[in-house]
């Protein structure tokens, strides 16, 4: 990355820039499920999984079926959806699982 502070019209762009902690719920979802759709772009996409599920962890207690009501989503963004949600769960067990080794 240049020394330059660069302005970013997606998410993605700006995780590069300023880091992942930077970003809303709404930006990160939407980068796994990019490109939106014909008159329905990511960020709008994600903004409305979030508030129908309530979040993540309303997300992550869902069967992936249910992602599939939603327009703009189809097996493969439910699939990245499914894939990161997973890693998040590994990540957590790894961590539980150094807790109990101490």
């Amino acid at each position: 990355m240049n020394q330059k502070s660069q302005r970013w019209h997606h998410p993605g762009g700006k995780l590069r820039e300023l880091g992942a902690e930077r970003l809303t719920d709404t930006e990160l979802l939407s980068i796994l499920i990019a490109p939106g759709v014909k008159g329905k772009p990511a960020e709008k996409i994600a903004e409305e999984i979030l508030q129908r599920f309530g979040g993540f962890k309303g997300m992550a207690n869902q069967p992936l079926e249910k992602l599939l009501d939603i327009r703009g989503l189809g097996d493969t963004k439910i699939i990245r959806i499914a894939a990161a949600f997973e890693i998040a769960r590994r990540i957590v067990g790894e961590v539980l699982r150094g807790h109990e080794e101490i």
